[in-house]
């Protein structure tokens, strides 16, 4: 082992980085880790892996949002496809 070490150039995070994957830190209520740990456990599967796939299904469920901005476009669209009186 080295008697110093330079870390002027040093950058925190993992060893060995995950492609396509974000180490964060997140709050969830008891309730909800252990019921995924538990459906987990049952399924012979990650707990993590199961609320990141959970994730993902209400993400395409839940599709865009309607806000303000799409509904002046849609109201624009067909304003545009209305005859002229």
């Amino acid at each position: 082992m080295k008697k110093e070490y330079k870390f002027k150039a040093a950058k925190r995070g993992p060893v060995v980085p995950q492609k396509g994957k974000t180490r964060i830190t997140i709050y969830l209520d008891n309730e909800v880790i252990e019921e995924f740990r538990n459906r987990a456990t049952e399924a012979g599967s990650g707990y993590q892996t199961m609320i990141n796939d959970a994730l993902r299904q209400y993400l395409a469920k839940s599709g865009k949002p309607l806000d303000e901005a799409l509904i002046r476009q849609v109201i624009r669209e067909e304003l545009d496809r209305a005859p002229a009186h």
